[in-house]
């Protein structure tokens, strides 16, 4: 700036932390913008957004428009996917100033009308020299006539020339920016859209086919992909694929001693032919997989893999960099433990060791090497363990090179380091959700991450379930508590996952813990996904199916809660910006009693015109029915029509 300042630009928002972290958007999502705007004296205000890709000399301009208390808003959206900063540029505007005093001028018959008219026409010149500078001659011909006219048209009749919407269109696309303020930028990243809007499915491969008996491979997976992809998942989780170490090896339930044939935990990751860039060779090859991931494709759907940081006593990194571990007073590695939990089978790396530019290093080139097979997704193992700067530069470092690789946090903590991990470049994240258990702290939970200044930097995923969670509400409940728990993740969020075994309503907690009996972590899993007897698969199908048809649920921020009469009962909406597509959903949190009673509509929240009936489809059940006003009646049962999901029209 050649100048000094001559705007005052200030509080914007969104701003994360000052300026330090990005907000976060989908390509083409817009990216709504306030600011305050003011400066010295009178002059009329102008202003602008810029954006542009970071490194690019290329920016895109928006006007900004004031609101009430020198307020402005502007409004842009991210044509790719990347890092992008953008800023406001304002400016006194002498032309909408001088148009604006001369025209008081020429009401009170002020003598200095022909005067100021020259000032005018000479503004109008200088815009007609701008014109030409951009290459539009005949804009600046336009111009050049408009200010032949201020000095030649009596004053009376001046004014149907200055209130043209023609000339002040030609003079906002050239206007004198000589003296224009911009701020400091602000960042954004660009996603693309499957990081707002996913459906996940997570099942181990190597039991792939269902069976206690037979190790299955990455050949093998087709069928479970086929019957994910039925269900209308379009992302495929699958746990570590790395070798399973050998030593240490935990057996059946977590057991410290494995017996012959116990296939032990995927996250002991390393053994005899490897550990992070190798696959299990029970599993196939790298080119199985490499054929696994094209497959999934052609299906529509992505595999996320697992990106956790453990090493089994018997990885490489173990013996050819012993200093990237924690060592015990006696020299051994120390081994994992969250008490009263041991993991006798997992060293933890030492992120702040001597070492560690060295070793962040080696963590990067292992996330790159899967990207350069094909992998755009990752579920980051615990990453509240890790360092926060580390995943910064992680994230930064794959995405430069592809902006399209997605992360997803499994960090269940404290509610800050989750929200800062969202910060510094996860995509994702896992939730409490698995924990709120009743239609007030769903409510409370769900508006937090989705309507607080958390829906700029966080995306919640909602799990109903994990091979390491099965919850109080699911552990030997009926299939009406998985129906309900699977159709508020899948609504509430726009991305939302499960683990196989939730469409079997699988239920067998380990006594006195929130874990499954028998976890699959530790053995091949006996299932039969024809089995008849607690089987949600259509359930799940027809959620994922109305999720696909509805726009509205596509979206993240954009949930509302109603009231309702029932302590049980839960109202909530998604609705499209411009309410072409409206879905509201009534669901009872009670899988085993009815609630009947009255729900109160936020009409305005769905845009509906209080004066007119609305209908309103239940997509699950396929009736409809004709609502009035705010209150109508809803009952709900867990045998029979236990939840509504409504579009809503008028």
């Amino acid at each position: 700036m050649s100048h000094a300042p001559t705007v005052v630009i200030e509080n914007f928002y969104p701003c994360l932390d000052g300026g330090r972290h990005p907000v976060k958007r989908v390509i083409d999502e817009p990216l709504d913008v306030w600011c305050d705007i003011f400066k010295d004296g009178h002059d009329v205000m102008s202003a602008v957004l810029r954006w542009r890709l970071t490194g690019s000399r290329r920016w895109f301009e928006a006007p900004m428009k004031p609101s009430e208390n020198d307020r402005w808003h502007g409004q842009c959206s991210f044509s790719k996917a990347g890092r992008w900063e953008y800023a406001v540029e304002a400016w006194g505007d002498t032309f909408r100033s001088w148009k604006k005093t001369f025209a008081v001028r020429v009401q009170a018959k002020d003598p200095d009308v022909p005067i100021e008219a020259q000032e005018g026409a000479r503004l109008l010149r200088d815009a007609a020299k701008r014109a030409r500078a951009a290459g539009v001659p005949t804009a600046g011909t336009q111009l050049e006539d408009c200010a032949d006219l201020l000095t030649t048209m009596k004053a009376a009749d001046l004014m149907d020339v200055l209130l043209s919407e023609e000339m002040q269109s030609l003079m906002d696309q050239y206007p004198d920016r000589s003296q224009s303020t911009t701020s400091d930028t602000l960042r954004a990243t660009a996603e693309r859209e499957r990081a707002r809007y996913s459906a996940w499915y997570e099942f181990f491969p190597r039991g792939a086919e269902g069976r206690s008996d037979k190790h299955s491979t990455f050949r093998d997976c087709l069928g479970r992909l086929d019957h994910a992809a039925h269900m209308g998942f379009d992302v495929i989780y699958f746990p570590p694929i790395h070798p399973i170490g050998i030593t240490a090896r935990k057996g059946k339930n977590n057991t410290l001693t494995a017996g012959p044939d116990d296939v032990g935990s995927p996250w002991a990751i390393g053994g005899p032919t490897g550990g992070h860039y190798k696959i299990e060779p029970a599993l196939g090859t790298e080119k199985d997989f490499v054929w696994l991931v094209k497959e999934a494709k052609k299906r529509g759907m992505e595999i996320a893999l697992d990106f956790a940081l453990n090493c089994s006593p018997d990885h490489p990194y173990v013996k050819d960099h012993p200093e990237w571990f924690y060592k015990r007073p006696d020299g051994s590695i120390r081994y994992a433990e969250n008490p009263p939990k041991k993991y006798q089978d997992i060293y933890p790396l030492n992120f702040h060791c001597d070492d560690w530019r060295n070793l962040w290093k080696e963590l990067i080139e292992v996330v790159q090497f899967w990207v350069d097979r094909g992998v755009k997704i990752f579920r980051v193992d615990n990453p509240h363990t890790k360092p926060v700067a580390f995943w910064e530069e992680l994230i930064a470092t794959i995405q430069r090179k592809d902006p399209d690789v997605l992360f997803l946090a499994e960090a269940f903590t404290k509610p800050k380091m989750m929200q800062v991990l969202g910060k510094v470049g996860f995509t994702q994240s896992y939730t409490y959700f698995t924990w709120r258990e009743d239609p007030k702290a769903l409510t409370e939970y769900a508006t937090e991450l989705t309507r607080s200044d958390m829906r700029w930097y966080y995306r919640a995923n909602f799990w109903p379930n994990t091979p390491d969670i099965l919850p109080g509400h699911l552990q030997n409940a009926n299939s009406q508590m998985f129906r309900i728990r699977a159709a508020l993740a899948a609504t509430m969020s726009s991305c939302w996952g499960m683990y196989s075994g939730y469409e079997l309503c699988e239920n067998d907690p380990y006594p006195g813990k929130e874990e499954y009996d028998n976890s699959e972590k530790y053995e091949l899993k006996q299932r039969d996904y024809n089995q008849m007897g607690g089987n949600i698969t259509a359930f799940i199908r027809a959620l994922n199916l109305i999720r696909s048809d509805n726009p509205a649920l596509h979206l993240y921020d954009n949930l509302s809660f109603h009231g309702a009469d029932h302590g049980e009962m839960l109202c909530y909406s998604k609705v499209t910006p411009d309410f072409s597509n409206r879905i509201l959903c009534v669901i009872s949190h009670d899988a085993n009693h009815p609630a009947i009673g009255m729900v109160h509509i936020d009409l305005a929240a769905l845009g509906l015109d209080g004066s007119r009936p609305y209908k309103v489809t239940d997509l699950l059940h396929n009736q409809t029915y004709e609502w009035r006003g705010v209150d109508n009646y809803v009952a709900l049962h867990p045998n029979g029509m236990s939840m509504h999901i409504f579009r809503v029209e008028q």
